[in-house]
C-alpha cells in the first residue's frame, strides 16, 4: 500500500476476500490448506476460488470437502516463475507465453461460466490455460518441475561441499553450471510443501534418475553413451516445437 500497488490490504484473510468475486489463493501450498477451511463462510457464494500452488491433489480434495460448488473452487498452477521472490522481482510479462494449469474438480466444471471467465482472463495476459485433472498434473510436474529442482539443488549442495573441501576453483563455473544451478536459488520455505505433498510421484522420479545416472556411469567408455545424448537431443528439439 505505501509503494501504491494495491488499493486495499488485510491480514485476515477472511476479511480479505468478502464480496470479491475471484479470490486466488497465492501462497506456498501448506498456507493454501490453512486457509481453505477460513473461506466457505466468508466468500460469496458465486464466488470464484482458485490456487497457484505447485502441486493439486491434497489442495483439490481439501477443497472439495470444504467449498463444494458456492463458491466454486478451480485448482490452477501457472508454468512459470522466478527463482527469486519479492515485490521487486515482479514482471508484468511473466505469463506471456506460458501454460497455466487449470484442475476442475469435475470434469462438469470446466464449463461453468466463472471458470471460463477465468480461462479469458489468463489468455488476456498471455498465458496459455491446460485443463487436466490434479493427478495426472502431480505425477507430470514431479518429472518436469519437482525433479529439476531437486537436480539443481543437490548438484549446488555437492559443489559447495567440495568447493570447501577441496577448494575447488569456483572461477571454473562457466555458463552451462550456472545454467543448470540457477533452480537452486528457489527458497526452501515453498519446496518444502511441494515434496511433503508430492512425495510419492518425487520419489519415483528420484529412482529413474538415479537409474539412468547409474546406466550413464556403466556407459561411460563405450558408445552407448552417444544413445543418451541423441535421444536428449532429440527431446529439446521437440520442446522447441511445442514452446
Amino acid at each position: 500500500m505505501r509503494r501504491e500497488v494495491i488499493d486495499e490490504g488485510s491480514t485476515d484473510p477472511v476479511e480479505a476476500v468478502r464480496e470479491a468475486d475471484l479470490i486466488i489463493l497465492a501462497t506456498p501450498v501448506g498456507s493454501i490448506l490453512d486457509v481453505l477451511p477460513k473461506l466457505k463462510k466468508a466468500c460469496a457464494y458465486n464466488a470464484l476460488v482458485t490456487d497457484v500452488g505447485s502441486t493439486k491433489r491434497l489442495i483439490c480434495r481439501r477443497a472439495h470437502e470444504l467449498l463444494g460448488t458456492e463458491p466454486l473452487f478451480l485448482g490452477g498452477h501457472p508454468l512459470a516463475g522466478k527463482e527469486r521472490s519479492g515485490l521487486e522481482n515482479a514482471d508484468a510479462k511473466l505469463f506471456e507465453r506460458s501454460r497455466y494449469v487449470l484442475t476442475p474438480l469435475a470434469p462438469a466444471h470446466q464449463s461453468d461460466p466463472r471458470a471460463q471467465r477465468f480461462a479469458a482472463l489468463l489468455t488476456t495476459l498471455g498465458a496459455q490455460p491446460y485443463w487436466t485433472d490434479a493427478a495426472s498434473h502431480d505425477r507430470a510436474v514431479a518429472l518436469l518441475s519437482h525433479l529439476p529442482q531437486l537436480l539443481s539443488t543437490s548438484l549446488a549442495s555437492l559443489i559447495a561441499e567440495r568447493a570447501a573441501e577441496e577448494r575447488l576453483p569456483l572461477e571454473l563455473a562457466a555458463s552451462g553450471f550456472r545454467d543448470v544451478t540457477r533452480l537452486a536459488d528457489s527458497p526452501y520455505s515453498i519446496w518444502r510443501d511441494i515434496c511433503l505433498t508430492n512425495s510419492e510421484n518425487i520419489q519415483s522420479a528420484l529412482e529413474a534418475l538415479i537409474q539412468k545416472l547409474e546406466s550413464m556411469k556403466l556407459h561411460l567408455a563405450d558408445r552407448e553413451l552417444e544413445r543418451e545424448f541423441q535421444q536428449a537431443s532429440r527431446l529439446r528439439d521437440k520442446l522447441r516445437e511445442i514452446s
